[in-house]
């Protein structure tokens, strides 16, 4: 696995895992909805620690050096 995320890319994802992931979280009224902000930010986390992301190497982009 190659990494593809940039130093700025995975610092934004961090931030985004870190709120989403905290009390400060947005909650909705459907549990779905709550369900899916935990998901995304638990992946954000991974991604911004591993540095490689699956939809950036779906759609061939690599911003590694940005």
């Amino acid at each position: 696995m190659k990494q593809n995320l940039g130093k700025v890319d995975r610092v934004l994802r961090f931030a985004l895992a870190f709120w989403w992931l905290s009390p400060l979280a947005p909650h909705f009224g459907a549990e779905w909805g709550n369900l899916l902000v935990l998901i995304v930010g638990w992946i954000a986390l991974v991604e911004s620690f591993v540095g490689w992301c699956g939809l950036h190497e779906l759609f061939h982009i690599d911003n590694k050096n940005q």
